[in-house]
């Protein structure tokens, strides 16, 4: 049985075979360690390079190479490094044609309710988010090279913003390739790649650190209402992958899930040169009903948001560029325990001097000292 070398070290990643990058190819291994051959791996530049060439199509390529045969000596044509297979995509007219900023989502309709109109247009542009006749929302994945690989179509409650997940409901959750390979308008052999939801924007703002999120509906609420951040979502919890090499060299902090904290967390211990920091944020100031419903960080915000300006109707919030919905994750804790009115300075407080929050706690009064 093989499987991907765990990291251990820089010499436990090796030069891809595909692109000639060094360090950043994985090799597939037997429960020895031992591995079964250079070409055999996963290059960590899935959306660049895209190489990843599994034991199984090895030894379907090799069927006298299997093992319990003696092939190691005799069979010299093995060492051939195979070419990489194309990255399968989706045609950029699927994504063009189905962003219609003429029809609102069920999805688009409730981020209406709680970010300002022309911010929800701007989303819509940068994430490329498309909508179905019925009114469905897709997620289209674009990498950092403006690839399409798919799209995922979800249906949502435009009051609640909540995913429709009523089994008697069709098409909960289907994707966009899976359409179109029904349909014959792709070939049956296409294979999907993925990549990180919001991963084109890598390009457009390089210097901007990066927060992970699991849920695309997320990574866009928490855009319009938090926008120092590039937000990213992984799609899902078991979706912490090779994907988020992608990532290397930037400033990452990640957002879990109410229920997913300690599961990200030793997630993300795989992959520890990401530097990636786990917000406990939700832990630290959740409520138990905040532990049945499941909430995410975009709960979290729109809960404070309306919570500040005491309605949830867009004319009454601050413009994107100031208030409360562009203040960082330090001020909204910190502004818990002050009053409405000193959080203007508490926030300019927090960027003028740069300023971490670790807690509070109360000082109690002494009384003063009477003279003898």
């Amino acid at each position: 049985m093989y499987k991907l070398q765990k990291y251990t070290n820089i010499s436990s990643r090796h030069t891809c075979p595909a692109c000639g990058r060094k360090r950043c190819f994985t090799l597939y291994v037997d429960e020895a360690g031992d591995p079964l051959h250079e070409s055999v791996g996963r290059c960590d530049h899935e959306s660049s390079c895209g190489y990843h060439y599994t034991p199984k199509q090895f030894f379907a390529d090799h069927p006298d190479l299997k093992p319990g045969k003696d092939w190691r000596d005799d069979h010299p044509v093995w060492l051939q490094k195979p070419k990489p297979k194309p990255l399968c995509t989706i045609p950029d007219y699927v994504v063009d044609r189905s962003v219609r900023f003429n029809q609102d989502s069920d999805l688009v309709t409730f981020l209406r309710t709680i970010i300002d109109p022309m911010v929800v247009q701007s989303l819509i542009d940068e994430y490329r988010i498309g909508v179905t006749r019925s009114g469905a929302t897709i997620f289209f994945q674009i990498d950092s090279l403006g690839r399409c690989r798919t799209g995922k179509i979800m249906k949502y409650d435009p009051e609640t913003g909540h995913r429709i997940k009523d089994p008697d409901v069709p098409s909960r959750i289907t994707w966009v390739h899976s359409l179109m390979k029904q349909s014959g308008q792709l070939p049956a052999d296409w294979e999907l790649s993925q990549c990180l939801f919001g991963e084109h924007l890598l390009l457009e703002h390089p210097g901007m650190p990066v927060a992970l999120v699991e849920s695309e509906k997320t990574a866009v609420i928490c855009s319009g209402l938090m926008h120092q951040y590039l937000w990213l979502a992984t799609g899902g919890k078991s979706c912490i992958n090779d994907r988020l090499f992608v990532l290397q060299g930037r400033k990452i902090i990640a957002f879990p899930d109410i229920d997913g904290f300690k599961e990200w967390t030793e997630k993300l211990a795989e992959y520890p040169q990401l530097g990636i920091t786990v917000s406990p944020i939700l832990q630290q100031n959740s409520t138990p009903e905040d532990l049945e419903a499941h909430i995410d960080i975009a709960d979290w915000l729109i809960r404070y948001k309306t919570s500040r300006s005491g309605h949830s109707d867009p004319s009454c919030y601050p413009e994107r560029s100031e208030g409360s919905i562009s203040r960082s994750i330090d001020f909204l804790r910190a502004a818990r325990f002050l009053d409405p009115e000193h959080h203007d300075e508490l926030d300019a407080l927090i960027k003028d001097l740069d300023l971490e929050f670790w807690g509070a706690e109360r000082i109690e009064e002494m009384e003063e000292e009477k003279p003898p």
